[in-house]
């Protein structure tokens, strides 16, 4: 499985890399939403993004609404993966098509927890 972590913070990418690699996915890391977007390949999607909100370039809500609008990555898992904390901003983001979202800090544990609460790792961890 793939995962893709798109946060303009490198820390945070590092972060997040090292919660998730324990869970069997490659990683793959974009800067902004434009990054993720040249990196995405709709012969070979990945099963995973997270995704912050706040980027320059293309903001993770922009990011959201193109991967969506795009059918070979329909069924992308889509996470943000954010500091933004008002409900309002968590509801708008499940609106443009996130599939989940988790507020910042984050560890490996929650991501985890996340994934398998939506089938995303069913039969990947004993």
């Amino acid at each position: 499985m793939r995962a893709m972590i798109v946060d303009d913070s490198r820390a945070q990418r590092m972060l997040l890399k090292r919660a998730v690699s324990p869970l069997g996915f490659d990683v793959i890391e974009a800067e902004n939403g434009e990054d993720a977007l040249t990196k995405l390949d709709p012969d070979d999607p990945v099963d995973v993004m997270l995704v912050d909100w706040n980027m320059p370039v293309m903001d993770g809500l922009a990011l959201v609404r193109r991967v969506r609008a795009t059918r070979a990555f329909a069924d992308v898992f889509v996470m943000m993966v954010t500091s933004e904390s008002d409900p309002k901003k968590m509801a708008r983001a499940l609106m443009v098509g996130a599939d989940d979202y988790l507020v910042k800090p984050v560890d490996g544990e929650m991501i985890r927890s996340k994934l398998e609460q939506t089938n995303v790792l069913a039969g990947r961890l004993s």
